[in-house]
């Protein structure tokens, strides 16, 4: 008899102990749950009001343009006061071209604004341009209409095709960093459903390294106008079919842009002012905190040690921040460097630029990996951040 309850016994043991382990699980899992998320970490409220600082200088060559004052290369350079003058002039200096609308193999230097068909482009593009100079974080969720749905359409995708306001799959955004030659992620790279490359690096004769495919290119202004001086605005190293998206670094730019829009087979997209003004913000915004920690000095000296009037963010921070926008996963590689690695994996430039803080964008860069949450000014927006992985 004592056999036959023993069985029974140890059993009703085994059942009551693994009945209280499930009961503390449970136990656990309700007290996880009802534990407040964590507050995401504190953003220096002095440092946002810094960044959010802007002087009136687009303004004012924005103004001069609209009135058909243009800027000397002289006050380009050296950002004096040097006064503007005329269109024809600006134009012969710069050796630029322009073919006529109306009689594509007639070529003729500009003598007068009224000698150009594409005058009336540039200002159109220009004011339009101005007017959205607002900040508005919510331009994150635009980006969808602004960028993709023009490149889908080129491609021949269009809303009734059932691809919508989807997001790409993947995206690979592929930096210019000397570091891509010591590592082969070519095939890796062009197994991405879009991959955006940067100020025209070349890929020929470096596929393995950097990959071939091209969907989109992404320039500054600077490149535009260099490819304005070529015959026919030639400026598409990775085909004549491959958009083109750019920000503009000086206003003055429109005027390559008016020129070389006319001539091309894909879509030249600029970047919206108010995603340059975030974009603008953010950066600053990581410099300023940089400064502080790195010098111990309050952060008003920061102006001290940036010509802010030059300081801007490089084109692939803008490249990463466009990604965000238009992808549901962002792969990015070639940013970043190392003691023996070029500046440019296709160049032999191995200096940084002064004008860019590389460092604080290192510094987004994390933040966008371990806490997005702590990136300030995009939190605002409630723009939900997809998964983003940095490639060394």
């Amino acid at each position: 008899m004592k056999r036959s309850l023993r069985l029974p016994f140890i059993f009703l043991i085994i059942v009551a102990v693994l009945s209280v382990f499930s009961f503390r699980a449970a136990l656990e899992d309700s007290r996880r749950r009802e534990r407040p998320p964590e507050a995401p970490p504190a953003v220096n409220a002095s440092l946002v009001l810094l960044a959010a600082e802007e002087d009136g200088e687009l303004e004012k060559d924005v103004n001069d343009l609209l009135h058909g004052i243009f800027p000397s290369s002289a006050r380009r350079r050296r950002d004096t006061e040097e006064r503007l003058r005329s269109y024809s002039e600006w134009r012969r200096e710069s050796r630029i071209e322009v073919r006529r609308r109306t009689s594509a193999r007639f070529a003729k230097r500009l003598r007068a604004p009224k000698d150009h068909m594409a005058l009336p482009d540039f200002r159109r593009a220009l004011r339009d341009w101005f007017r959205r100079r607002r900040f508005d974080p919510g331009v994150m969720s635009d980006l969808l209409d602004l960028v993709k749905s023009p490149i889908d359409r080129h491609r021949g995708l269009s809303d009734g095709s059932g691809n919508g306001g989807r997001r790409y799959g993947s995206c690979a955004v592929v930096g210019n960093s000397g570091i891509l030659l010591e590592s082969n992620h070519g095939e890796l790279i062009d197994g991405h459903e879009f991959v955006i490359r940067l100020n025209n690096a070349r890929v020929v004769g470096y596929g393995p390294r950097v990959g071939t495919k091209t969907d989109l290119s992404f320039v500054n202004s600077n490149i535009l106008h260099l490819c304005a001086r070529r015959s026919g605005c030639y400026c598409h190293p990775y085909g004549e079919s491959v958009p083109i998206a750019m920000y503009i670094c000086q206003a003055v730019h429109f005027l390559d842009y008016a020129v070389c829009n006319s001539s091309r087979k894909a879509p030249l997209l600029i970047t919206d002012l108010r995603f340059d003004m975030l974009c603008s913000r953010i950066v600053k915004y990581y410099s300023l905190k940089r400064f502080t920690e790195t010098t111990g000095t309050p952060a008003p000296e920061w102006a001290k040690a940036h010509n802010e009037k030059m300081f801007h963010y490089s084109s692939g921070m803008q490249a990463v921040m466009l990604a965000l926008g238009i992808c549901d996963r962002v792969s990015v590689f070639g940013f970043g460097k190392s003691p023996a690695a070029k500046h440019h994996y296709h160049t032999n430039q191995k200096a940084e630029l002064d004008l860019h803080d590389y460092a604080a964008e290192y510094a987004l860069y994390r933040d966008l990996v371990e806490q997005p949450q702590a990136i300030p000014f995009l939190t605002d927006s409630g723009f939900k951040l997809p998964p983003v992985v940095f490639y060394q």
